[in-house]
């Protein structure tokens, strides 16, 4: 069973991805639709970073997945002490 302070993160961190995808989405569908002088536009950082910031963020992810599959394959077949 998950005990209370689990719940809190997992329930936090659910909230911090809807939060991320609203701002994102909005972002990205939205803005571009919307006249420039919009006071909407204020809240967000320039376009460019729509396709830099997740770029980024997949290369960032992929070393960790890469790092994480070296160090369980290598410790798969780390010599085992002789008894």
């Amino acid at each position: 069973m998950a005990t209370l302070t689990d719940q809190a993160v997992g329930m936090s961190l659910v909230g911090f991805s809807l939060l991320l995808f609203i701002y994102y989405s909005v972002w990205v569908i939205v803005l571009p639709f919307m006249d420039t002088a919009h006071v909407l536009h204020k809240y967000f950082i320039p376009r460019e970073y729509s396709v830099i910031l997740p770029g980024i963020a997949a290369v960032i992810l992929l070393l960790f997945i890469g790092a994480f599959t070296g160090v369980v394959i290598w410790k798969k077949h780390k010599p085992k002490k002789a008894d």
